[in-house]
Formats: C-alpha cells, sequence, structure tokens
C-alpha cells in the first residue's frame, strides 16, 4: 500500500497547534442507527486533533485505518498519524477481539484518553469507524470532540446488497470505485455487478475474445422513451486486470463483489459474439433497445453448455465471492417451442409439463442446474433470481426476489435462503416524486425515501425457522436511462441511507427522527462532493446535474 498518498498530510499537520482551532461535538445518532447509545454524562469528552494517533497492530487494521485516516481528513483537514505503539493518550485504537455470534458487530468505547474501536472482525471495526466518520458533523478545519460512553452495534442482516447494473450503459472502472465508496459509507457489505446482457457484454473473457470485440459494442441506443434510435456506436468492457483492482479495492473496504452472468436470457449481445449459440442462428446484433429480448441461449445446443461452462471458468478465477449470480429471470422460451434441438432435449431429458411448470421451464431450470453443478465443483454456490423457482431448483441455491415479495417467501418457505429486492420498494431506477424528476425507468410508482424506508423484509407470519431464511436485502439500479455516474449518484441517494437502516437497524421504525439522522448524514454527502435528491430537504425541488 502507498501509505504516502494516504497520509501526506501528517507530517505538517501533525507538528502544527491545534490549539487555535475550534471543535465540533461528535454525534453517534447516525445512519444506520447504531443499537446501543450509552453516554457518560459526567465524562469527558475524546478530543480528536491533528496530534491523535491510530493504534493498528495487524495489515487489516492498518488497511482500515489509511482508510479512516482519508475519510477524516475530508472532514477536517488533517489525518491522524498511524502506529503499532499505543501512546499515553489521545490515540484511537483498532481491535478485532469482540468475538460472539455477528461476524460485524462492534463496540466503540470512549474517555478522554482514548477512544477503543472493536470489532468481531476487521470488516465489524470498518463499520465501528464509519460510526465515527459520520458521527462528525460535517466539513471544516476543526477539532471533534467525541462525547464519552459506549457504542454497542450489530446488523441484523449478514447480506447487505446494492446492484449496479454497467450493462446497459458503461462506467469507467474509477466510477465503479466511486460507488464501492459509496455503499462502504452506508455499511454495505456485497456489490452485485451486472456486468452482461443483452445491451452488452462488459467482462473480457481471454478465451471468448469475440464476446467483448463484438459484444461489447452496440451499433446505436434507443433514443429515451421513443421508437427512434441514434446511429452513435456505444461500447466498453472491462479487462481482466481492471476487475482485480476492482475486486481488491472492494475487498479492502470490506465489501464481496458478486458478479452476474444472466443467463440463459439477458444474452443477445453474446448471440452477436457467437451466432451458432441461439436458437435460430442469427444473425444478431447487441441489441440497441430496452427491454426483454426473445433471442436467448438454445438448451438443445451441447456447445451452449460448453459455452458457460468456458465462461464460470474464468468467472471464478477472476472474483473469489462464495456466491456466483446466474441470472435466470426474464426467459421467453418462444423459440424454445420451435426449436428442434430444445424439444429434441425435453425428449431426451423426459421433461413433460404440468400443473407447476411447462416443460420448458424446466429445461430452462435443466440449464441452471448445469451451471449451479459447475460451479459446486469449484466450491462456488449460485444466486438467481425468483423466476428459477418456477422450473423447480436445488434449495441451495439463494433466492433473489424481485417481483414483489411473493418469490422470496415462497423460497423460504421452502427452504431456500432469501435476499429480498422487491421492486415496489428497493428498485432505485424509479424515479424519487412524481413530479420534476429525470427520466427514469419505463414501469413501477414513485419510489421515494420514507417508501424504502419502511419496508419490512420478514413477513409477521413468519415461523423463526422461516424468518432465518431471509439472510438479506438489497436494492437495483437498472441504468438504462441512467448515462453517466453523477445520475448514478443522484437515483442512489439519500434513498440508500434508507436501505442501510433496513439492512442493518433492528429497532422500530421512526420515519422523523430518521430524516434528522439522514439530514445530518447529507453534511458527509456535501463533504464528498456527491450528488443527491436535495429536494427532501428543500422546498424547491432538484433534478439530477
Amino acid at each position: 500500500m502507498n501509505f504516502s498518498k494516504l497520509f501526506f498530510p501528517v507530517l505538517a499537520l501533525a507538528a502544527a497547534s491545534c490549539s487555535d482551532r475550534p471543535a465540533v461535538e461528535a454525534d453517534y445518532q447516525t445512519v444506520p442507527l447504531p443499537e446501543n447509545i450509552s453516554l457518560s454524562a459526567d465524562a469527558a469528552a475524546f478530543k480528536f486533533n491533528p496530534k491523535t494517533r491510530i493504534v493498528a497492530t495487524d495489515s487489516a487494521q492498518t488497511v482500515n485505518a489509511g482508510l479512516f485516516a482519508g475519510y477524516v481528513n475530508t472532514l477536517t483537514g488533517f489525518s491522524p498519524e498511524i502506529t503499532d505503539k499505543a501512546p499515553v493518550n489521545n490515540y484511537i485504537r483498532l481491535k478485532s477481539t469482540l468475538g460472539g455470534d455477528n461476524a460485524d458487530a462492534y463496540t466503540i468505547t470512549v474517555n478522554a484518553d482514548s477512544i477503543v474501536v472493536d470489532g468481531a472482525t476487521p470488516a465489524a471495526t470498518f463499520y465501528g469507524l464509519q460510526t465515527l466518520r459520520k458521527a462528525i458533523p460535517g466539513a471544516g478545519k476543526h477539532d471533534v470532540l467525541y462525547p464519552a460512553g459506549t457504542v454497542t452495534d450489530s446488523p441484523r442482516f449478514a447480506y447487505r446488497g446494492t446492484l449496479f447494473d454497467t450493462s446497459r450503459h458503461y462506467f469507467s472502472p474509477d466510477s465503479v470505485k466511486m460507488f464501492i465508496d459509496m455503499i462502504a459509507l452506508h455499511n454495505i457489505n456485497r456489490f452485485h455487478w451486472h456486468i452482461t446482457d443483452d445491451q452488452g457484454w462488459r467482462l473480457e473473457i481471454k478465451g471468448l475474445p469475440e464476446l467483448t470485440e463484438k459484444g461489447s459494442v452496440r451499433t446505436g441506443t434507443i433514443i429515451d422513451k421513443t421508437e427512434e434510435y441514434d446511429s452513435i456506436p456505444y461500447g466498453g468492457f472491462y479487462t481482466q486486470d481492471e476487475v482485480r483492482d476492482i475486486v481488491k479495492y472492494a475487498a479492502d473496504r470490506h465489501i464481496t463483489v458478486i458478479p452476474e452472468i444472466d443467463l440463459p436470457g439477458h444474452m443477445q449481445a453474446a448471440l452477436a459474439s457467437y451466432p451458432e449459440l441461439g436458437c435460430t442462428g442469427g444473425p444478431y446484433e447487441v441489441w440497441r433497445r430496452w427491454g426483454v429480448s426473445d433471442n436467448v441461449l438454445c438448451a438443445g445446443n451441447d456447445s451452449v453448455y460448453t459455452f458457460l461452462d468456458k465462461v464460470m471458468d474464468e468467472v471464478t478465477e477472476l472474483f473469489p465471492s462464495e456466491y456466483i449470480h446466474i441470472g435466470g429471470d426474464e426467459c421467453p422460451k418462444k423459440h424454445w417451442e420451435e426449436c428442434p434441438k430444445c424439444q429434441a432435449k425435453i425428449k431426451s431429458l423426459g421433461l413433460k409439463s404440468d400443473s407447476h411448470s411447462t416443460a420448458e421451464q424446466k429445461l430452462q431450470s435443466h440449464v441452471m442446474t448445469h451451471v449451479a453443478e459447475y460451479l459446486a465443483k469449484k466450491g462456488r454456490k449460485v444466486i438467481g433470481w425468483d423466476e428459477i423457482l418456477e422450473g423447480g431448483v436445488d434449495t441451495s441455491t439463494v433466492i433473489m426476489s424481485w417481483r414483489g415479495t411473493q418469490g422470496g417467501i415462497a423460497a423460504a418457505q421452502a427452504g431456500h435462503d432469501a435476499i429480498m429486492t422487491p421492486n415496489q420498494y428497493m428498485y432505485f431506477d424509479f424515479r424519487q416524486a412524481d413530479e420534476g424528476e429525470p427520466i427514469a425507468a419505463n414501469w413501477g410508482d414513485a419510489l421515494p425515501l420514507e417508501k424504502v424506508y419502511s419496508y419490512e423484509p420478514i413477513p409477521d407470519e413468519f415461523t423463526p425457522e422461516q424468518a432465518a431464511h431471509i439472510i438479506g436485502v438489497q436494492a437495483n439500479l437498472w441504468c438504462e436511462y441512467i448515462p453517466n455516474y453523477r445520475q448514478a449518484e443522484y437515483m442512489e441517494m439519500p434513498r440508500i441511507g434508507a436501505l442501510a437502516e433496513v439492512q442493518w437497524t433492528k429497532g422500530p421504525k421512526d420515519f422523523d427522527a430518521f430524516m434528522k439522522r439522514i439530514e445530518r448524514l447529507t453534511k458527509i454527502y456535501d463533504a464528498e462532493g456527491y450528488n443527491y435528491r436535495k429536494a427532501y430537504f428543500e422546498t424547491q425541488a432538484e433534478t439530477a446535474e
């Protein structure tokens, strides 16, 4: 790690006198709200100033310390020195000795001489540091008074995710890293990277070079919500070196990158690259419009399974995540119903329609099972969208419920783990208000901040055993109508703060209290230069820049 970049202000500022600096008081009422805050009313506060040191005694905590130093430099104008030996006083010590069943639990203990952040893991310590960061009331050249006391905290859900669609529109590696920084601020630990689709294949697969040579570029794009197209070639993809760099960048922030290779539908860009993989043989083009293409992988073609194996070989080398998302949504069966190869495969497998599933739906399950079993040999598990329940799937598959909540409910009742991402609460490509908003998704009602905050992922009627199968919550940002990163930020914030509360906080909901805390969080947004919807906090609405 290049510490010179992280800690360049240290030498000059640590030697400077801080006696003439103003001081502001920190507030632990952050987003997400910690589980317990116990203040010592009569005890002196800890004064965080240019002479404060951070004590980190192992490599993971040193990374945490370096990130925290950068965060507080933005807010205070100084970065604390990092050391492996505790001074007598005026230090923040990072530990991971807390133990317990919750891997993300942490405590913060504050007195006049020190702050000790102790997590169950280095990731948990990082979340404690995020609380210290968010407790600072905005940017300025000031010291910070942290009130004496104890913060005890742990999240409700282990899986706290966001999806970023970089297939419909390509975002640079630097933009992807900015997205990762944004979700790290909100204690989110899973980055679901939607990296392939009909409109562009954006992941370099060295053994299948035409996926990016042909599949990453479309000849034009539909114009807004019309039936007209521009004639501007649009493309971009991520090299394997760029992917490795992004995965490492996320891991330093305790975020796991979960790639999605959406199959067997949403594959027209792949078919444009390798037309022999389709039922009709093409010709195909990288799709220029949004929506759902009828052109899908031919499930009766043995070369399709070889293709998928090759893709997964390289995906698993690039992404160390336990889970690989394999899609399974919106796969029209029109061509399968007419394709001799698919019908022959259905016959050879003995698949028959019944009251629960059509033969073609069961054929999709055959494709999904092949990929899941191939990944299992590599020690990986799979996540799929809720449609994969239609043809039947092994309970080891995690179900991601997007068509409302019923898919997740049915999955949990059947013994699957489920991640709740219902579109009516968790689709951040939906506009934030009925009027005055930038162009957004073709469907769905407005999704304001309050509605995101109101979401309860576990139904009241669930037994404790069923509730345990709801392992997390995720929000999705589909980017058909989001052509640049500034607009992506706008669609995320401040709704991502409400998402963070749903994912993390266990207590009863109080939207008025939440609004006070989220408004304080916007001071951090301002300091970081984020583009967010200010209309929640102002009389006059502003739209995206």
